[in-house]
Formats: structure tokens, sequence, C-alpha cells
């Protein structure tokens, strides 16, 4: 057998963590805790990952944790609301869903934000675009951000010669 399939599955951790800011904290300690886990050398391990991104950008990890104390995780994009929250300038979704609207956002983002998501997160591999969209525009829409065709400027007419 090789050493890949003797190892054995000892839990999973869901956690977002700011690019190159991975810090020993509560929160971390109660998600890697339980699993028997060093956080320092998951922090060194992340931090080296996100060393490239921005340090504001929220990433997604999903960790895997092994009985013999190693791991393993994958690092995803930043959740769809970040992105919406981002291109509408808001900090914050409504609590009223559908009713009152906070931010505007133009279909061409919606459509940039749904390649990128595409391209780069795992979860959305066996989706089309088209329905990528309507996914975030559905999420817009519930976090209080209205979503406008992106309509070109008018072209002016001439009414008189000149």
């Amino acid at each position: 057998m090789s050493a890949s399939a003797t190892k054995v599955y000892k839990g999973i951790a869901k956690m977002v963590v700011y690019a190159g800011n991975g810090k020993p904290n509560p929160k971390m300690g109660q998600a890697l805790g339980p699993l028997g886990l060093n956080m320092m050398q998951f922090c060194k391990e992340f931090n080296e990952r996100t060393s490239g991104l921005r340090n504001d950008v929220p990433c997604r990890v999903l960790l895997k944790a092994y009985t013999d104390r190693t791991f393993t995780f994958i690092v995803k994009p930043p959740p769809t609301s970040w992105f919406l929250k981002r291109c509408a300038s808001v900090t914050q979704g409504t609590h009223l869903a559908r009713k009152r609207y906070f931010g505007i956002v133009g279909t061409k983002y919606i459509y940039e934000i749904a390649k990128l998501k595409k391209a780069i997160d795992p979860d959305f591999d066996n989706h089309n675009i088209f329905g990528i969209c309507k996914m975030i525009i559905a999420q817009a829409n519930n976090m209080g951000i209205y979503v406008e065709e992106d309509v070109p400027e008018p072209v002016p007419i001439m009414t008189k010669k000149i």
C-alpha cells in the first residue's frame, strides 16, 4: 500500500482567513483544536500560499485533517458576496431582501464575477457561465444590490446641418 492510502481522515474544517494574515486566534483554535493540529504550522503554510494576494481578501479554506496529525488544505477564492459588495461599494447587505436596495451593479460586473468564479473556484466546474450569472444575480437581489442592465451611452443625433 502507498503512504497516502493508509491515511485516515480525522475531520474537516472550513474557515475564512484573510490572505497573508493567518494568525492563531480563538476562531481558528475552535476549528483546529479538536482536530489536534498545530495552528502555527497551518498559519505559516497558509501565509506562504497567499503571499501574492492583497491582505484584505478573505479566502475560504477547506482543511482535511488526518489521524497522524498531518493535514492538507485547499484555498478557495472569496465568497460571491464579497465581490458584489466591492462592485456596488457597499459595506453590508440589507435585511429586507428585494424590498430595499442599497447599491447598483451592472451586468458587465456580474459577467466578470462569473468568469472569475468559473476559472478559479472548483465548486463551479460543472456549471455554465449563464447559470453562474443567474446565481450571482439572485444573490445580489437578496443582498439588496440592484442589478442594472448596462446600456451604452446614447449617440448624439445631429438635427441640423452645420
